[in-house]
């Protein structure tokens, strides 16, 4: 893994690795794919305003979520079908965030059950969970993850309906048996056409899910719950209303809805939004460590890693998982450094510099 000097050429190694389905799968957005673009094209268009004679002998980036510490505000973002990358699916991916002392979200649609990746080891982790029509394998999931140890769940909200993502539907993309409902529900879907993940979905997610079922959700757990896919004020206030622990600006990585804006580009509004009571991650289109502080600039807690994560369990297993964490944590403190921020409460709105601003300025 020498030669590899940044994340994104993991994809490229990943393409190589992966059958042409799977990479698809992982690699694509919705319909034109406008706002996948944008999702990595919006972070350059922000620049630097850097603080010089600053001592910036020591950085430290370590941060806090929900309490828990991280060695920095890079955590894993929720991503589906780890064993379509590599075979230990996410007990490898676990084992490398543990390993870098991050947390990771684990997807409802893991290949690997919550017990296989509680016992791979000890760390602290999230569930990322869907509602299905049929609640009680929705509350049996929740219960389990309680069970296993895991300390948050994170209830994905933009997903009423699947986003026509077209190479799926090209490829005839099967949906595979997830382990996790087994004897509970079929999964599995062999399309004779059309994206067999979109058939799942249609049959299984719930579209009636609304804010009421926040509540619902509360009376059958105790842990703190976050909210993903916020990418307006007015939902993050009614977030914040609803008594969450917490959001996660997100466009589902550009896979639902095309022509959302970029995350980067909503972020601050709906940090002004939440005025500091509840914590806010962002996820989209980080792919540099200055894209990590680009974020951190505009309010964000910290960033979730997706699709790199993935290219890098594709391309390396658990090893190149690592990889990716440790080159963004690499490309942080250097941008820290370079910036004048010590620690990351250092990080500030004078930092950076959004196209607006530069546009502005030059009327």
């Amino acid at each position: 893994m020498d030669q590899i000097v940044n994340v994104n050429e993991f994809q490229e190694l990943a393409k190589r690795a992966l059958p042409k389905m799977y990479y698809d799968f992982y690699s694509g957005g919705a319909e034109d794919q406008h706002t996948l673009k944008e999702n990595v094209e919006a972070f350059r268009r922000i620049m630097f305003r850097p603080r010089v004679l600053v001592d910036v002998s020591k950085i430290d980036m370590s941060t806090r979520i929900l309490g828990y510490p991280i060695s920095a505000p890079i955590m894993i973002a929720p991503t589906a079908n780890h064993m379509l990358a590599h075979p230990e699916g996410e007990t490898a991916t676990a084992k490398a965030a543990a390993a870098c002392n991050t947390i990771m979200i684990v997807s409802y649609m893991a290949s690997c059950t919550i017990e296989e990746v509680a016992s791979s080891c000890n760390a602290v982790r999230f569930l990322q969970i869907y509602v299905y029509k049929r609640r009680d394998v929705t509350a049996q999931m929740v219960k389990r993850a309680e069970k296993a140890g895991f300390k948050a769940i994170v209830l994905t909200v933009d997903v009423p309906k699947l986003g026509r993502r077209e190479a799926d539907i090209k490829n005839k993309m099967i949906s595979p048996q997830l382990k996790n409902f087994e004897g509970l529900f079929e999964t599995e879907v062999r399309p004779s056409e059309g994206s067999g993940v979109e058939a799942f979905a249609s049959r299984a997610f719930d579209a009636s899910l609304n804010w009421k079922d926040i509540e619902w959700l509360r009376s059958i757990t105790k842990l703190p719950i976050l909210v993903k896919g916020i990418l307006t004020r007015e939902d993050a206030l009614k977030a914040v209303e609803a008594g969450v622990e917490g959001l996660v600006v997100s466009n589902h990585g550009a896979r639902q809805l095309d022509y959302t804006p970029a995350t980067i580009t909503v972020l601050e509004e709906i940090v002004h939004a939440v005025g500091g009571r509840i914590p806010v991650l962002f996820d989209g289109g980080v792919r540099r460590g200055t894209d990590v502080f680009k974020a951190l600039a505009l309010g964000a807690q910290a960033v979730l890693i997706g699709r790199p994560i993935v290219f890098g369990l594709a391309a390396k297993g658990g090893d190149g998982v690592r990889k990716v964490i440790e080159m963004l944590k690499n490309e942080l403190e250097i941008t820290m450094a370079l910036s004048g921020c010590p620690t990351i409460s250092d990080i500030t709105r004078n930092h950076v510099k959004t196209e607006n601003e530069r546009l502005q300025s030059m009327l």
